[in-house]
């Protein structure tokens, strides 16, 4: 199968992709109901631009274009819609929750005004949709109500003075349930009506998946949440859109694969959404995927043999995918035969829709303006730079953000939580991981000329990268051996991957002792107390460090998760409540037998960068399929 499908798609490299041969005179079969599918995916909330990385895409034989924003977008689809009775327009998943500061620090909000007024029609949840609870994703972002902080954390005044009203399309998802319930959280499916002649209507129905995993991911991370398997889910409600003489079936998908470099044709296809194609039900007529940001348009066979449009459209508004579909204007059937694919690159060489310009201009200097605003004094510089024990003025001020981030209440329109919500004891923030960024992006530096006012950006930026604080429960053991796997032997060089502790920990390490054998549990005092390896502690850290993505896997052994505030959103919630920042003396870590002949603190790892919200994407979403790197 993979090399049929290569061979239909090379066939036509840099052309539509087609069923066969005669689907090049589709466009003369008027005896059928033409419908056009057009989707983007992975927006992330980049209204302007993308990032420097992705503003150019390569077509066939290497020819580049320079793609993106919104307003141009809109130009392409009003020429692509241009004459067509039928044409529906949606998106398979990560429209919103992105990287870009002016939709990030306004709840995405700008991101659901340009998508409304794009006219997109609905879409399926993708993981980062997923990234603030359901109740956030339904409550808010669908319906448009308000919660508590409203004007400063949610509700913004929109390009017309309304306050946010809302999507004008449905979000939906047939994989992601409740686990007490057993329900899905949004509807798995949708049916859309079409017009063949005589006034005659035919049902497409759209079945939706959320890439497997989103509900343990780092940024997706819910307790109240489970998932089912992507084939199986599709399977069934194939079955079931069959079954209700739906005919025509699209799978919209946020999982996705990799398919060569030609965003026209696709070549030596690999990844899971690839290995679905290839399995999934042949009653479903087309597949659109999403989240890998790759992309590919290509025809694979079902398993009967008969080929598909297998497609993505890239990412951050770099490319416009179309589909074409022919219907029986008796049976609604899809005429496989002559469906056609071809992914249209958001080029610059059209007049860019003044209205969604204006969307964009206007959410991009609304965001200056509010990331101006002060929202805290510093009395000193905080920097990231470890001494020699692995200790930072940076990293005690993420530690005790941290602590306090784990007392606070839960968002108001939290629904991922099913534990308790029992105040942190502790809080330990990984300053130099061996894999994975670090959550402190920046140091803190004093600005003289401002007395040293901190702005709502310059907090929105040092810390975070799309994580929500978690709070577990875990025994004095696993803190102990937590402590033990900062250090680790790589060959015969012994590695420091430091921990920063809140204000209410210290500890001293053995210097001269081995690799899991530095930290005595006597040495290690939470609120002037030892450790008591027995009892138990609730622990706050990042997502992303409690299931173990860091490589302390010793946080793994937790119990009663609890999800808090995303990171750079609570940071700056921290800064505020403080009013002063004073950098806290160092020393909340010691070394025993420094002097010793054997001793040695350990080679500290390089503090990783991790990009800003000014810079590029800044994500770990540890967990979903292809791990970190997928977004």
């Amino acid at each position: 199968m993979t090399v049929a499908g290569s061979l239909v798609t090379m066939a036509a490299t840099g052309t539509p992709a087609l069923a066969t041969g005669h689907a090049r005179d589709a466009a003369t079969a008027t005896e059928y109901v033409d419908v056009q599918l057009l989707n983007i995916t992975d927006l992330h909330g980049y209204l302007q631009a993308p990032p420097p990385g992705d503003a150019v895409i390569t077509g066939a034989g290497g020819e580049q274009f320079t793609v993106g924003g919104v307003a141009y977008l809109a130009t392409h689809l009003a020429n692509l819609r241009a004459g067509r009775a039928n044409s529906i327009f949606f998106a398979p998943g990560d429209l919103f929750s992105g990287w870009e500061f002016p939709a990030e620090s306004l709840a995405d909000e700008p991101t659901i005004e340009a998508l409304n007024r794009l006219g997109l029609d609905f879409a399926t949840a993708g993981n980062h949709e997923f990234d603030r609870t359901p109740g956030f994703m339904i409550d808010h972002m669908e319906h448009g109500r308000p919660y508590t902080g409203e004007g400063w954390t949610n509700s913004f005044p929109d390009s017309t003075g309304r306050t946010f009203p809302g999507a004008k399309f449905r979000y939906y998802c047939a994989n992601m349930l409740w686990g007490n319930s057993g329900r899905t959280v949004l509807p798995p499916v949708n049916v859309e009506w079409v017009h063949g002649a005589g006034g005659r209507r035919l049902p497409i129905g759209f079945i939706h998946l959320t890439v497997t995993g989103t509900e343990t991911s780092s940024t997706g991370f819910q307790t109240a949440l489970r998932m089912l398997d992507e084939l199986q889910t599709a399977n069934r409600y194939a079955a079931l859109l069959k079954s209700q003489g739906v005919n025509a079936i699209v799978l919209s998908m946020h999982d996705g694969a990799v398919a060569g470099s030609d965003f026209n044709s696709g070549s030596q296809p690999t990844g899971p959404a690839y290995d679905l194609a290839r399995a999934v039900s042949p009653d479903i007529d087309a597949i659109v995927t999403g989240h890998w940001h790759c992309a590919f348009n290509m025809m694979v066979p079902d398993p009967s043999g008969r080929p598909r449009p297998f497609v993505e459209a890239g990412c951050h508004a770099q490319l416009i995918n179309e589909i074409n579909l022919r219907l029986d204007p008796v049976t609604g059937k899809v005429v496989r035969e002559l469906t056609t694919s071809t992914n249209h690159p958001n080029t610059h060489d059209v007049t860019p829709d003044p209205s969604l310009k204006e969307t964009a201009d206007y959410w991009t200097g609304y965001a200056d303006n509010r990331g101006a605003t002060r929202v805290g004094r510093q009395t000193a510089t905080f920097t990231r730079t470890l001494n020699s024990l692995g200790e930072s003025t940076m990293g005690n001020l993420a530690a005790d953000w941290a602590l306090w981030a784990g007392a606070q209440s839960l968002d108001p329109f939290d629904t991922g939580n099913i534990y308790p919500n029992v105040p942190a004891d502790l809080a330990l923030i990984a300053l130099a991981p061996r894999l994975g960024p670090s959550v402190i992006n920046t140091d803190l530096t004093l600005d003289a000329t401002t007395q040293g006012a901190v702005s709502y950006r310059k907090a929105f930026n040092a810390v975070g990268y799309g994580n929500p604080v978690l709070t577990a429960t875990v025994t004095g053991q696993v803190i102990h051996d937590t402590l033990e796997q900062q250090w680790k032997l790589k060959g015969t060089v012994l590695t420091y991957a430091p921990f920063a502790v809140s204000h209410n920990v210290r500890y001293t390490f053995d210097a001269a002792g081995s690799a899991g054998n530095r930290v005595a549990p006597a040495d290690v005092l939470i609120d002037g107390t030892p450790l008591d390896l027995h009892a138990t502690y609730r622990l706050a850290t990042t997502a992303y460090t409690m299931i173990g993505a860091d490589d302390y896997p010793a946080l793994l052994d937790h119990t009663s998760p609890v999800r808090h505030t995303r990171d750079f959103e609570s940071f700056v919630a921290y800064v505020q409540s403080q009013s002063v920042l004073t950098p806290a003396p160092l020393g909340r870590v010691s070394a025993r037998n420094a002097t010793a002949l054997r001793a040695e603190t350990g080679q500290l790892l390089p503090v990783p960068k991790t990009l800003t919200a000014d810079s590029g994407p800044r994500v770990a979403s540890a967990g979903t399929k292809g791990g970190a790197g997928r977004c």
